[in-house]
C-alpha cells in the first residue's frame, strides 16, 4: 500500500522518536539529543544516538527513522509499522485507495515544478527585468551572499512570463495550477499566474524539499505579501519560513530558536547571526506550528512587535500554548519597541541591540500577566476580580495538574505583587499601594498585626472568600509570605467551600514543608496589644477582628478602599441594602476611627 507523503510527515510529527525508542531501550541525555546502548547489538558502551528525526548507531551502522526503528526492533512491515503508530498519534489510517500511488507521484512531481520555477525566479533577479529587485533587496541590507541562500528570486512583470520560460521543460499550466502558481476561472481552466512583479521567498518544509513560494510587491500594491495556496505540498499551518535552515543551526548550542512576524525579519537576523530564526507564512500562529517548534526547542522564544497588534498576537499564542505545556517545553517572550522590528532594529543598532533584546526575554507566566494586566485599573474592585478570574481560568488550561498550580502560583504571586506595588502596570491610576501605617505608634506593632492577620486565617480559613484578594496584597515578611501564599494556593484549589477547615490547611502547609512555622504562629496564639484586649476586640467574630488589624496595618489604603466600595455600592440601583461584607468594614473603620486619639498603646 501506498502512503501519501503528507499523511506520514503529520505521522511522523506526531510522534516524537525518542519516547518510541525510550520503551525499549533506557535513553540517557546527551546534550540537544540522546544516546543510548545499542539495542540491536550487545555494547557495554553507548554508541546509539538519537536525534530530533532519526537514529544512528556508530557501532554496527543501523540507521533509520521512527517507522524504521519499529520495524526493525518487532519485525514489522512498513504499512504495519504505520498503522501501529498511527493508532498510538491518533490518526486514522487512509484508505487504500488505487489513486494513491498516481498521487504520491503527482506529488514528487510538483516538487520538480517548484525546483524548477525557483530556477526561473532565481535567474530573473540578475536580468535587466529584475534590476529594480536587486537594489531593493541590496537597500535592505542583504548581501549577494544572504540573497543566494535564501534563494530569492524575481517573478517578472506580466502574467505569462513564467508559462513562457518553462515552455521548453515540457510544464505546462495544468502542473502550475497544480503547485499553486497559477489561478484559475470559475470553470477551474488556468487564468493567469499568481505571482507577477514581487520579489520572491522559496518556502521549505523542515527538511529542506521545497513547498511553495511567498512574494513581495516592490510597490504600493496590496496586499504587500502574498503566499502560495493550499496544495497536495503546502499546508500554511503546518509550515514556518526557514524552519530548514533553523534546525540546521540549532546544531550550535549557542543559537536560540527565535519566532518574527515576516521573511525579511528572518533573513536579516540571520544575516546578523542569529540564523534559527522561523516565521509563519501569513496565519496567525497555530498549534502544529507550535509542535513545529518544540520539536526543536524546548523554549522557542516569540519576538513579536511591541504594538497592539503584536500585544494581540502574543496573547493569542500564550493562551493557544497554555493546554500544549509540559514540565519540558514552554515560550519565552520579547517585545521590541513599537517603531521597531528585528530588520530596522539590527539596520540602525546592530547586532548586540537584538541580543539585548533576547536577553531580556521574558517567561509566559510573565508575558501572559503583563499582557492580561494591560488596560485594569487597581483601583476598580471589579476589574481586578475579572483579572483574578481570567488567570486562574488560563492556569487551569493546563492539563498536568502539577504544572498547572506552578502555574496558578506563579500567576497570583504576580497578581497581588502588582497591588503590593501600587499597580504600576496595566494602566492602573493609583491602586492598592504598598500598606503605609497611620503612625509612628502603629508602625511600631506592625509586624506583630501582620502575625495576628496570618494566625486569623489559619485558625478560621473560612475568612477566606472575603479577605482574599486583601490578604494576598499584604507586604508579608518571610515565612508569613510562604505560608500566605500556600494558602491561598490550597483555597484556590478546593472544589468547595466546605473544605475551608484548620486542620485542612494545617494539612496544606505541612505538605509544603511549612508545617513547623505554621504551628509556631498557632501555638504563640492570639496575642493582642494591652490597649486592644481592654477594648474588647476578642470578643468579636473573626472577621471584625480580621479588618480591624488590616486597617491598622494599612489604614490609609483601608480608608480609601471603604469608601470606594461604599460610593460603588451606592451608585448599584439593583442592591437592595448595603452586602455584609461591607457592613463589617464600615464598622470597622468607624471603631477604628473613634479609638484613633486613644490607641497610641496599642
Amino acid at each position: 500500500m501506498a502512503f501519501d507523503p503528507g499523511f506520514l510527515d503529520e505521522l511522523r510529527a506526531r510522534t516524537p522518536i525518542a519516547a518510541v525508542i525510550g520503551r525499549r531501550t533506557k535513553l540517557s541525555r546527551s546534550g540537544r539529543n540522546w544516546k543510548a546502548c545499542c539495542p540491536f547489538h550487545g555494547e557495554k558502551t553507548p554508541s546509539f544516538y538519537v536525534y530530533d528525526d532519526h537514529f544512528h548507531c556508530f557501532g554496527c551502522g543501523v540507521h533509520g527513522d521512527v517507522i524504521s526503528f519499529v520495524m526493525q526492533s518487532e519485525g514489522r512491515s512498513f504499512p504495519e509499522a504505520v498503522e501501529q503508530l498511527a493508532n498510538e498519534a491518533g490518526l486514522d489510517m487512509p484508505r487504500q485507495d488505487p489513486r494513491q500511488e498516481a498521487r504520491a507521484q503527482e506529488a514528487r512531481s510538483l516538487g520538480d515544478v517548484l525546483e524548477a520555477v525557483q530556477a526561473v525566479y532565481r535567474q530573473a533577479l540578475y536580468q535587466p527585468g529584475g534590476r529594480q529587485a536587486l537594489a531593493y533587496l541590496r537597500r535592505r541590507g542583504l548581501s549577494d551572499a544572504t540573497i543566494e541562500r535564501f534563494g530569492l528570486g524575481w517573478a517578472g512583470e506580466g502574467r505569462g512570463a513564467l508559462l513562457e520560460a518553462l515552455r521548453g521543460q515540457d510544464i505546462g499550466a495544468e502542473q502550475l495550477v497544480q503547485a499553486g502558481l497559477m489561478r484559475v476561472d470559475e470553470r477551474g481552466a488556468p487564468r493567469g499566474e499568481l505571482f507577477f512583479s514581487r520579489v520572491m521567498f522559496p518556502i521549505r518544509d523542515r527538511r529542506g524539499r521545497l513547498i511553495s513560494f511567498g512574494g513581495r510587491t516592490l510597490g504600493d500594491a496590496q496586499p504587500k505579501y502574498v503566499n502560495g495556496p493550499e496544495t497536495a505540498l503546502f499546508s500554511k499551518r503546518r509550515a514556518l519560513y526557514n524552519l530548514d535552515l533553523a534546525r540546521a543551526a540549532l546544531r550550535d548550542p549557542a543559537q536560540k530558536l527565535i519566532v518574527v512576524e515576516g521573511y525579511m525579519d528572518v533573513i536579516a537576523l540571520a544575516q546578523a547571526g542569529f540564523e534559527a530564526a522561523v516565521a509563519p507564512l501569513g496565519t496567525a500562529m497555530g498549534a502544529e506550528q507550535l509542535e513545529l517548534l518544540w520539536r526543536e526547542a524546548s523554549h522557542p522564544i516569540l519576538c513579536l512587535d511591541g504594538d497592539a497588534a503584536g500585544a494581540r498576537a502574543a496573547l493569542r499564542v500564550a493562551e493557544l500554548a497554555m493546554p500544549l505545556l509540559t514540565h519540558e517545553r514552554s515560550l519565552n517572550f520579547c517585545r521590541l519597541d513599537p517603531k521597531d522590528d528585528p530588520d530596522s532594529l539590527i539596520r540602525r543598532e546592530g547586532p548586540q541591540a537584538m541580543q539585548r533584546v533576547l536577553d531580556g526575554a521574558s517567561s509566559l507566566a510573565e508575558e501572559l500577566f503583563q499582557l492580561m494586566m494591560a488596560g485594569v485599573q487597581q483601583d476598580v474592585p471589579e476589574q481586578r476580580a475579572a483579572l483574578k478570574k481570567r488567570l486562574e481560568a488560563a492556569a487551569a488550561l493546563i492539563a498536568d495538574k502539577d504544572l498547572a498550580s506552578e502555574y496558578r502560583r506563579a500567576l497570583m504571586e504576580r497578581f497581588f505583587a502588582s497591588s503590593r506595588r501600587g499597580g504600576r502596570n496595566g494602566g492602573a491610576r493609583s491602586g492598592a499601594a504598598k500598606p503605609p501605617v497611620r503612625s509612628a505608634a502603629i508602625d511600631t506593632g506592625a509586624l506583630e498585626r501582620l502575625r495576628l492577620l496570618t494566625v486569623l486565617v489559619l485558625r478560621s480559613p473560612a475568612l477566606l472568600p472575603e479577605i482574599e484578594d486583601q490578604f494576598g496584597r499584604l507586604d508579608l515578611p518571610s515565612p508569613l509570605d510562604e505560608i500566605r501564599d500556600t494558602v491561598l494556593d490550597w483555597f484556590a484549589e478546593l472544589p468547595s467551600e466546605e473544605g475551608l477547615t484548620a486542620e485542612a490547611c494545617l494539612e496544606a502547609l505541612e505538605q509544603q514543608g511549612l508545617g513547623d512555622e505554621a504551628r509556631s504562629l498557632l501555638h504563640n496564639g492570639l496575642v493582642p496589644a494591652s490597649q486592644a484586649e481592654r477594648n474588647g476586640l476578642f470578643s468579636l467574630e473573626p472577621i471584625q477582628q480580621w479588618w480591624h488589624f488590616f486597617g491598622l496595618v494599612n489604614f490609609p489604603a483601608f480608608v480609601r478602599e471603604v469608601e470606594q466600595d461604599m460610593q460603588a455600592a451606592l451608585a448599584n440601583p439593583s442592591l437592595q441594602g448595603l452586602p455584609e461584607a461591607l457592613v463589617v468594614r464600615l464598622r470597622t473603620l468607624d471603631r477604628l476611627r473613634r479609638g484613633e486619639e486613644n490607641d497610641d498603646e496599642d
